[in-house]
């Protein structure tokens, strides 16, 4: 039976032919085993994923192996980024079993979720230490049929211990002397000879671009705490864009490099990078990359339903043969089919493109504010159950049956109050807060409903506070939202919400603040006074543009009826904000005191001083 022909994933449908009878993350599948009394093959990685493309060439498609498979075992293929709490917690059980984390991520469990062996890819033939994925499905079959006790042994203990892990919530918000010692510790690890951060001195040691870093970097409160932090980061993007690791031709970064100079890119290109790095550009003042960057969001990824697709692949076909990275490096690409695109429209990260596309039109192109209000719309009709719940994603208008995790309900927030900001328009903030409000409640903040309902049930739901990838994780991006509509003046309450998920974090991240970038932004921003800045009156005024560019927390650039709008919504940061004499004013606010109001541009170009 194919089970994964109408996925709302391009990865499960790429194995919906498979000889291996898959099934899909679901109860269902969990219910077979235990019917048949065998342990369940999880099998997860991505669309763009090189590996997993290579281990299902020789594996999964293999008649023999898909046999070995399906006589001893149930398989589920997952989908990571559909199913990012899954990930996570296999992620979790497999750090027991192996150093080397990545996908494809191969997962072995019983039938009530325990895990009881991990690996990531395994070859069709043993490679030196490797087994072959032959050898591994034998030796787990005959660990389930003749030692069942001890497997039963080791996935408790292992549930046990996953549990147990969560680390206790600070009891105070971090400091701002604690901050910018974290921050220093940040600086300090700056590659000096090419820029950003390697994961080694060896020039073979592989660089990303680490956009959440970049962010906090920029943080305008750094300027009197760490003033170095804002020119590591404006390295680092110098770096990336005079290297190998961007696209001159259409514009957008890779994934990674494989060397610390940037060179030999990993060829694939994110949605969540390239969004992330319109905004360190619009931040380092280099909007040339920023238009740049966000072209190839509207141009490469932006799908005929306005939707953004999740990423590009690496590989493509030229003469017949499979290339990797072949298509961006020819001469002339122009006769060449281009790579495959990952066309599932994720919610958070069309959030965080739809930020950086609000902003980015802000201030060099509007056909980018254009673009972001189409993405916008589309995943508000598309991602959006019958019943009014997000969901995760959807691929060809299909919806996923994967529940949004709080990392799609807060990016999505914050992708549209930018969007509000930038077009004067009430109803994407009101809509922003609605999706926030639905995930704070009196026992926490989560998604509607808890998470993924199997992991729930099974007990394995992803411990602690997971940390700032390509992207904010879902604590991440929900406390900026929060914060956001804080500044705004929402209320107090999403003040709070914020700070709970970053008390939660702060052990962590102030360990580690390489991998906790992003929540760290927003620990900065309750540390420190805000800066709002809005203008109302003409948005293409002389005022209105110098606001554009000025550094701050808040812009808002919107007429009087739409300020009006604003401030009857409940975003007090809009009472009495009003167009003096006929002209553009603006209102330069620290901490919601604001400044008196002005129409000279000149005036918002002088920072005033407060105390925080």
């Amino acid at each position: 039976m194919n089970r994964l022909a109408n996925a709302s994933s391009p990865y499960l449908r790429a194995h919906a032919d498979n000889p291996v009878a898959w099934f899909p993350w679901g109860p269902e599948a969990f219910a077979v085993a235990a019917e048949r009394d065998v342990p369940v093959l999880v099998s997860i990685g991505y669309s763009t994923c090189h590996w997993c493309h290579v281990m299902a060439r020789e594996s999964f498609q293999d008649a023999e192996t898909a046999a070995l498979v399906n006589d001893g075992f149930v398989a589920i293929k997952v989908d990571r980024e559909e199913h990012p709490d899954v990930d996570a917690a296999y992620l979790d059980a497999a750090s027991a079993f192996t150093p080397h984390l990545g996908w494809p991520l191969t997962a072995f469990a019983s039938p009530d979720g325990r895990v009881f062996y991990a690996g990531t890819y395994f070859p069709p033939e043993p490679r030196g230490q490797l087994p072959s994925f032959r050898q591994v499905l034998a030796a787990v079959r005959e660990a389930w049929t003749e030692r069942r006790a001890e497997v039963d042994a080791t996935g408790t203990a292992l549930r046990e211990a996953l549990a147990a892990a969560a680390p206790a919530a600070a009891e105070a918000l971090p400091s701002a002397d604690a901050l910018a010692d974290a921050v220093a510790a940040v600086v300090a690890r700056e590659d000096h000879e090419f820029g950003g951060f390697a994961a080694g001195a060896a020039v073979e040691s592989p660089k990303f671009p680490n956009t959440p870093v970049l962010r906090l970097l920029q943080h305008p409160a750094l300027a009197s705490l760490a003033p170095e932090a804002a020119s590591v980061a404006s390295r680092a993007l110098a770096a990336m864009t005079g290297s190998e690791l961007r696209d001159p031709v259409e514009g957008g970064f890779f994934r990674y490099a494989t060397r610390r100079d940037w060179t030999i890119p990993h060829y694939e290109r994110m949605l969540t990078d390239n969004a992330g790095l319109v905004e360190v550009a619009l931040a380092a003042g280099d909007d040339g990359t920023a238009a740049e960057t966000a072209r190839f969001l509207v141009d490469v990824l932006q799908l005929p339903s306005g939707g953004i697709a999740a990423a590009q692949d690496s590989e493509s076909i030229i003469d017949g043969q499979r290339s990797e990275g072949g298509y961006y490096r020819a001469t002339d690409r122009s006769q060449l089919a281009p790579p495959a695109l990952d066309a599932k429209v994720v919610t958070g990260w069309n959030g965080h493109a739809i930020a950086a596309l609000a902003a980015a039109g802000a201030r060099t192109d509007p056909r980018f504010v254009e673009a972001a209000r189409w993405a916008a719309d589309t995943v508000l009709e598309n991602n959006v159950a019958d019943d009014g719940s997000l969901r995760r994603a959807s691929l060809d208008e299909i919806r996923s049956a994967a529940p949004a995790t709080l990392e799609d309900y807060g990016g999505l927030a914050r992708g549209l109050l930018v969007l509000a900001r930038v077009t004067g328009e009430v109803a994407y903030a009101e809509r922003a807060r609605a999706l926030v409000d639905a995930c704070v409640g009196a026992d926490g903040i989560h998604p509607p409903g808890g998470g993924d309902p199997v992991l729930a049930r099974q007990g394995m739901q992803p411990q602690g506070v997971p940390s700032d990838g390509a992207a904010p994780s879902g604590p991440s991006a929900f406390a900026a939202a929060a914060l956001d509509l804080w500044r705004m003046g929402a209320g107090e309450r999403y003040r709070e919400a914020a700070a709970m998920l970053v008390r939660a974090a702060a052990p962590a991240a102030l360990g580690a603040p390489l991998a906790y970038g992003a929540i760290l932004e927003v620990a900065l921003g309750l540390a420190t006074p805000p800066r709002q800045l809005v203008v109302v009156g003409e948005t293409d005024s002389e005022i209105a543009d110098v606001a554009r560019r000025v550094v701050a927390d808040v812009i808002a650039v919107v007429t009087p009826a739409q300020a009006t709008a604003f401030a009857q919504a409940g975003f007090a940061l809009f009472e009495g904000k009003v167009a003096r004499d006929g002209g553009a004013t603006a209102y330069d606010c620290r901490a919601f005191t604001c400044a008196l109001p002005t129409s000279d541009p000149a005036a918002l170009e002088t920072p005033r001083r407060t105390s925080a």
